[in-house]
């Protein structure tokens, strides 16, 4: 518990600098930063909590690429259909 609030203590001036990010930042760093804990918390049942947050930090962030791939299609998919709706009038 003690680690925990010094961690967030540490880390809480940084958060500002995480607010002008673009979407598909946001997306990126959301699934590093779940993947991160993920991970941690899984190496630490298996006895390397470092080892496991590496990987985790790797498999979120190719999560949170991917999903932001899948939302650019999606809105891609949208907007044509929108103007498409449009041109129709």
């Amino acid at each position: 518990m003690k680690k925990t609030m010094i961690a967030m203590l540490v880390l809480t001036p940084f958060l500002p600098g995480c607010s002008d990010l673009t979407p598909g930042q946001q997306r990126a760093l959301t699934g590093t930063a779940i993947g991160t804990a993920g991970g941690a918390a899984i190496g630490a049942m298996a006895g390397n909590a470092a080892l496991g947050a590496g990987i985790g930090a790797g498999a979120g962030l190719a999560g949170g690429l991917l999903t932001n791939a899948w939302r650019n299609n999606q809105d891609r998919s949208f907007q044509q259909g929108y103007q498409a709706g449009q041109q129709s009038r």
